[in-house]
């Protein structure tokens, strides 16, 4: 019988109560401020972050995780008698973290050629962000918990990010422009006009998918691009950063226009907050 591993990295966003819930282990990313080193999403709250980085005298900065990260975690799954083990990493295309897996899971198994038939080590690269590919960890945990058998939930996974939308609006553009990681946002001009830019990822890159005038038409255009993009009977999700006013307004917008309550509305982590701002809302959809 299967003994299946959930691991991810902190940009994925998931809440503490469901990490613990379901043993899902989260790799923090470290994030320096000042002469300090935090562990994302375990030093803070997503909400006590943002007051941190907008106090800040200089936005802070983050580092990859390295192979030997990951070559620890796979020796003490393999000690632990773990058959499987799933690990769902932040956009290889926005940082090293996930190459820096599967390096460390070739130097595991030429250190441990035994262990090729009996402990498995899956890597899915999302291509995203946050609770993009946080989900879908979720789930596949959830999956794992009603007996389901490895290959089923690393194809659940794959498929989950291979057709997740996230869509989101920074409404402040500072931290995007000067982290420069979210590329399409730290581009966009149109700020003195009084627009916004709605955004997603695709194949990895950002891309701005509207510009639109004003808080109120941000929240009108984030849920007509669900509306019209999501796939029936499929869960949506509610992204919020540090502005309540908007969350709120954009979480009663999706109540009237979509007709249900998000599967689940969360705060984005420390790594999501500094390259794309604190203030920010969004939807996730499957497409």
């Amino acid at each position: 019988m299967a003994r299946i591993k959930f691991t991810t990295d902190s940009a994925a966003d998931i809440p503490a109560s469901l990490r613990e819930e379901l043993s899902i282990q989260v790799l923090p990313f470290p994030i320096a401020m000042g002469d300090r080193e935090y562990a994302d999403g375990f030093d803070f709250t997503p909400e006590e972050f943002y007051g941190m980085l907008l106090a800040a005298p200089q936005i802070p900065t983050h580092a990859q995780l390295n192979p030997y990260v990951f070559e620890e975690l796979f020796e003490q799954a393999y000690e632990a008698g773990y058959t499987d083990l799933i690990h769902t990493s932040i956009n290889s295309k926005g940082s090293a973290t996930c190459s820096n897996a599967f390096q460390a899971r070739g130097d595991f198994y030429r250190d441990h050629p035994e262990a090729e038939e009996t402990f498995h080590i899956h890597i899915i690269d999302a291509l995203n962000y946050t609770m993009g590919y946080g989900w879908a960890v979720v789930q596949g945990a959830k999956m794992a918990a009603g007996g389901a058998e490895p290959r089923e939930i690393v194809d659940y996974i794959q498929d989950w990010v291979d057709h997740v939308r996230v869509i989101f609006a920074p409404l402040d553009l500072r931290f995007a422009k000067k982290s420069g990681r979210v590329s399409a946002a730290a581009a966009f001009v149109g700020e003195a006009l009084g627009l916004k830019p709605v955004m997603t990822f695709t194949g990895g890159e950002s891309k701005i998918l509207a510009k639109v005038r004003g808080e109120k038409a941000v929240v009108a255009k984030l849920v007509e691009l669900c509306r019209s993009g999501r796939k029936a009977d499929t869960p949506y999700l509610m992204i919020r950063g540090g502005n309540a006013e908007q969350s709120e307004k954009l979480l009663e917008a999706c109540r009237q226009e979509l007709g249900e309550e998000p599967a689940l509305s969360y705060h984005i982590g420390g790594v999501i907050a500094i390259n794309a701002g604190p203030n920010l809302i969004g939807i996730i959809y499957r497409d």
